[in-house]
């Protein structure tokens, strides 16, 4: 995703994006609901980023760059936290889909790291691509593959199979 020729301070308009008003390229919609509030809360918070990054975008690349450093690192740091949470609780409760959902988590990671290496290091980054990325990995990977993952964790709670302190840790809400 690095930068193709492009005045570095003009502001980026994402074609196809539709930003609304207040500038966000990504909504929450119930439908991206896993089910399970503490993961629910944390995807709301993953694309109240990527909007603050699209922001920060049409404001012109001198901006945008220290913007985005310290936006990245905390997308870094927020995104490695949902997925420690996601995979504890994955471990705990045997996930039969376990190791093809971490295996998208490290894929996503290292993009990300790329990025982040790439700006920590002066050059620029193709932001258009970068903030694409990120809103389709969310739409995709919460889209699908979390959602069958509090679909498990819903059967689990309607079956009994939830023990009281993973109920408490992950509170399927709704059901």
């Amino acid at each position: 995703m690095r930068a193709e020729a492009e005045s570095a301070d003009r502001p980026i308009y994402i074609s196809g994006l539709a930003p609304d008003s207040k500038n966000r390229i990504l909504e929450w919609q119930q439908s991206y609901s896993m089910g399970i509030s503490l993961f629910d809360e944390q995807h709301k918070e993953l694309i109240r980023l990527i909007n603050d990054l699209y922001a920060a975008s049409q404001k012109g690349w001198s901006y945008t760059r220290v913007a985005l450093m310290r936006l990245m690192r905390y997308v870094l740091d927020y995104f490695q936290m949902n997925m420690i949470k996601e995979e504890r609780i994955m471990e705990r409760i045997g996930y039969p889909g376990y190791r093809e959902h971490k295996r998208e988590h490290v894929a996503f990671l290292k993009e990300v790291l790329v990025e982040v290496t790439y700006l920590q290091t002066n050059q620029m980054i193709d932001i258009k691509s970068f903030i694409l990325f990120l809103r389709d990995w969310i739409l995709s990977h919460v889209g699908i593959c979390d959602k069958k993952l509090g679909l498990y964790l819903v059967r689990l709670k309607k079956e009994g199979n939830l023990n009281a302190f993973m109920q408490v840790d992950i509170e399927v809400s709704g059901n």
